[in-house]
């Protein structure tokens, strides 16, 4: 059956539709891409199992808490999830956030607060945050997009250094046959290739050299369901509740990004509501099984989208229950692969992921000198805290910043002295442009007081009240002016401005 195409009037610009997104169904029903699915979850399975320790030493915890916490994420937000083929697990942005409670009070409270975090992220979901991800900038979208590529090459730095010699050949390799061998053929993906090719050569040439196992020991059961043992009472909230919801804002930030940005290489949609409420019913789930709760990890969606080619909940789910089997059933396999096959995945990721076109030379001369300050800003924040959400937010400031100075400065003031019917002088005050606190602290001072005659009037036909400091500022206009004896007219104002001029004149403090 084929579809049908729409016409098009000769001469008519063609709209850009988003493309269709497979399904689960549509998976299924066709091998290649059932296949590629299969695949792309066993990649992204090995990818996680080193990230999940590491990330769970940085947290102060046990490698198994890590590990599960990346199983019951990715099979969770399989189901829930409002992005398919995003990837959700344990996160380093996570471990550092509430990494201090495991030190400072156990493990017990250290899984209330990710149960906790999950229960704000699905109340903050189902009140609608997502539609806050409008409000971020393209620029800043930019510089998080590089800003995670440089954190993720460099996260590769330390498996880089103090390492027998045989290391750099591997990595090269691995990267060489990660480039090379989607010439050949793109049906399995290139980066299971380079795993299963420098991890056999490893095994048969009996090398020295680091691996999986050396990242921490592996877990040989299944997780299993547990309840933090914490006294029920205000002082346990008092302890948990500010990381659990520093924890969720940073899970939902990165999410969301994440999912915008598959959203860009798919040319698909996303439910971004859903996505927000699954995370925290994801954590939920991973916190009654003993893990350490997480959100979207963007390097490892890359391999699954980007690298691999995924597009649905079956290779999301796969790299969940691949992770378990893997580490479970398979640990003395998987400990064996060198982490140099691992560090070229991921410096072929970071290569893939940073957006080259936006530091050229002729985009930086096209693009304002405001819009490379705020991507600059984003990713300088970022890798210096390495923390993908505090950058977002400077990134964001920096925008609102700059967009309040630019648009304050478009805001004019024009002075004309006219007689009125009765031949009387009157000063008319023409104001253009918007009006709120960055661009009316300016007006007071773009008025002749003393030589203005005794009636002025200020038309604001061209101009709209957006704030109280608006509305503070023509007060305190008007209290210069009748303090000389002379009186003010405001005029054309528009039904918005007069609504909040009205209620809210003499109501402010004046100069």
């Amino acid at each position: 059956m084929t579809r049908p195409t729409r016409e098009h009037a000769p001469g008519t610009q063609r709209l850009a539709l988003p493309a269709i997104e497979p399904t689960v169904r549509t998976a299924l029903r066709s091998p290649a891409m059932l296949r590629t699915e299969v695949l792309a979850g066993l990649v992204v399975a090995l990818a996680l199992i080193p990230e999940a320790i590491s990330f769970s030493i940085i947290a102060g915890v046990d490698p198994r808490v890590g590990l599960f916490a990346s199983f019951t994420m990715a099979v969770s937000i399989a189901f829930l999830g409002g992005r398919p083929a995003m990837i959700s697990a344990a996160t380093g942005a996570v471990a550092l956030v509430i990494a201090p409670v495991a030190e400072n009070y156990g493990m017990d409270y250290f899984i209330a607060t990710v149960l906790l975090a999950g229960v704000f992220q699905v109340v903050l979901g189902l009140s609608g945050v997502a539609r806050l991800m409008r409000f971020i900038p393209r620029s800043v979208m930019v510089g998080f997009v590089n800003a995670l590529a440089i954190l993720i090459f460099l996260a590769q730095i330390p498996h880089m250094i103090d390492v027998p010699w045989l290391v750099y050949p591997m990595i090269l390799v691995g990267i060489a046959v990660i480039v090379g061998f989607p010439r050949i053929t793109t049906v399995i993906p290139a980066p299971l290739v380079a795993i299963v090719a420098l991890t056999g050569f490893t095994v048969l040439a009996a090398l020295t050299v680091p691996n999986v196992g050396d990242e921490g020991e592996l877990p040989d059961s299944l997780p299993s369901l547990l309840i933090p043992d914490v006294p029920l009472e205000l002082h346990t909230l008092k302890v948990i509740a500010p990381y659990a919801l520093a924890m969720a804002l940073v899970g939902l930030l990165e999410s969301l990004l994440t999912a915008k940005l598959v959203d860009d290489i798919t040319d698909t949609h996303s439910n971004k509501t859903r996505e927000a409420w699954g995370q925290g019913a994801a954590n939920v789930i991973t916190g009654f099984f003993g893990g350490m709760g997480g959100c979207a990890m963007i390097g490892q969606t890359m391999i699954n989208v980007k690298a691999s080619g995924a597009r649905t909940r079956i290779s999301t789910f796969l790299a969940g229950t691949f992770l378990l089997i893997l580490v479970v059933g398979f640990g003395d396999v998987v400990a064996v692969i060198p982490m140099a096959a691992l560090v070229a995945v991921m410096v072929m990721v970071a290569v893939g992921t940073f957006d080259w076109h936006s530091i050229q030379p002729a985009t930086l001369r096209r693009m304002p000198k405001s819009e490379t300050l705020v991507m600059l800003s984003t990713v300088a924040v970022t890798v210096a805290s390495h923390n993908l959400a505090i950058g977002v937010v400077v990134g964001v400031l920096v925008a609102m910043t700059l967009f309040a100075r630019r648009v304050a400065h478009l805001t004019e003031t024009h002075r004309q002295v006219v007689d009125d019917e009765h031949g009387k002088p009157t000063a008319v005050y023409r104001v253009t442009g918007e009006l709120f606190f960055a661009s009316s602290n300016d007006l007071y001072t773009q008025f002749e007081y003393a030589e203005d005659p005794d009636l002025v009037v200020i038309d604001l036909t061209d101009s709209h009240i957006w704030d109280a400091s608006t509305v503070a500022s023509l007060d305190a206009i008007t209290t210069k002016y009748q303090r000389k004896g002379k009186s003010v007219e405001i005029i054309g104002l528009n039904d918005s401005s007069a609504e909040r001029h009205r209620r809210l004149t003499g109501q402010l403090a004046t100069h």
